[in-house]
């Protein structure tokens, strides 16, 4: 519980920074990012456990990797993080899960995920901001993706890149559950914001 209460602490202070710094206010950030002004209230006060895809659509309106939202401070030279050390920041009807491990620092960060969808299971994304470009490694099993309406078959072993700025969705397939590995290449420029150090969408 106390973690839980740290981490929601951690998300208030990140998001209204990030807000204030982007000169936006309360009504004008729940309108760019579709959240109701109640919502965004209740984030930064620490109240409310915002979605996965709410913290996405919050930090594409913001300019931030979503590192900068749900991270505190970090400014190791080298920062190794295991995955049963991050929680799950998007959990699937059938057992998936997306975990971000971390995010790069300097002008263009990349925000690393590890991701498991079990077959059938899939996470549609909403557009991202012009300029991210993302990248999905299948280490196990089978996935399809889809960008702007076209299936992609991706196989253990094939790497798949494409331009973030459109519809896109991944897909479990096969019969055993697919592991991968995405990369979320953000626009040069785009910062912490919340001043939280590295560590961000996906989607």
């Amino acid at each position: 519980m106390a973690e839980t209460e740290a981490a929601l602490r951690t998300l208030a202070h990140n998001v209204r920074t990030a807000r204030t710094r982007a000169g936006l206010s309360l009504d004008e950030l729940g309108r760019r990012a579709q959240v109701s002004k109640g919502a965004l209230v209740g984030l930064e006060k620490a109240q409310g456990n915002p979605n996965f895809a709410t913290l996405v659509r919050l930090a594409d309106t913001l300019g931030v990797p979503v590192s900068a939202l749900v991270e505190g401070p970090g400014e190791e030279r080298v920062r190794v993080v295991a995955a049963e050390d991050v929680a799950p920041l998007w959990s699937g009807e059938h057992g998936g899960e997306a975990r971000l491990m971390l995010t790069t620092p300097g002008a263009a960060p990349v925000e690393v995920w590890r991701w498991r969808l079990e077959p059938g299971e899939e996470y549609p994304s909403h557009p991202h901001q012009a300029g991210v470009m993302e990248t999905v490694s299948v280490t196990r099993g089978r996935m399809v993706l889809v960008v702007d309406g076209t299936e992609h078959p991706v196989a253990a072993g094939q790497t798949a890149a494409f331009r973030g700025d459109v519809p896109h969705t991944y897909r479990g397939s096969g019969t055993g559950t697919c592991h991968l590995v995405m990369t979320v290449q953000l626009p040069p420029g785009t910062g912490t914001g919340a001043g939280t150090g590295t560590g961000a969408g996906t989607d």
